[in-house]
């Protein structure tokens, strides 16, 4: 059960605003009750999970969203390469119901990402999601059905983050490692 600051939730949604900070090890108990919560059961069997399981999370892109210094929001960030071109795969993306409207999913998405590319290293941040959520924060729908998952996944809700604004036509083909169109 993740405890809830009464202050918190007795503020005005938006009277508290989220910040954003590095997951330490000491948040694993949160970032899994959260999961549960906002997943359930079900969420080890979601393709995106199956991606996770084959390539694992960067902890320095796992981060904790905090409204008034409780922890209500997380998000993860797996290195993926599709058709030789490096990026992340973002997800989950969990906020506790009791923070939902107060901006901390946003926020985790727009950081995430933003310190992702900064880095220099891959290309896009790629998610599953629903698109009245995402695209005004800046994604775009990939070619549907370009970007082979290990399961099924709607590809209507394959979008994709990028600087380059051709990269949705661009991928295609398998999730792969990170920097596999770097080896021979």
């Amino acid at each position: 059960m993740i405890a809830v600051s009464s202050a918190a939730e007795a503020a005005p949604v938006h009277a508290v605003v989220p910040t954003v900070r590095v997951a330490t090890p000491a948040d694993a108990p949160f970032v899994e009750n959260l999961q549960a919560t906002a997943f359930g059961p079900g969420r080890f069997a979601r393709t995106a999970f199956r991606v996770r399981e084959r390539f694992p999370i960067d902890t320095s892109l796992s981060l904790i969203a905090e409204v008034g210094g409780v922890p209500c929001g997380s998000v993860w960030m797996t290195p993926i390469s599709i058709g030789g071109i490096d990026g992340y795969l973002l997800g989950p993306l969990a906020t506790h119901p009791s923070f939902r409207k107060r901006g901390a999913g946003k926020l985790l998405a727009r950081e995430v990402t933003r310190i992702a590319l900064e880095r220099g290293e891959g290309s896009f941040v790629l998610l599953v999601g629903d698109q009245d959520y995402y695209c005004p924060l800046g994604w775009v729908p990939t070619t549907p059905g370009a970007i082979v998952f290990p399961g099924p996944v709607d590809p209507t809700r394959v979008l994709v983050y990028s600087d380059d604004r051709n990269i949705a036509a661009r991928l295609s083909g398998p999730i792969k490692a990170f920097g596999a169109g770097r080896r021979s």
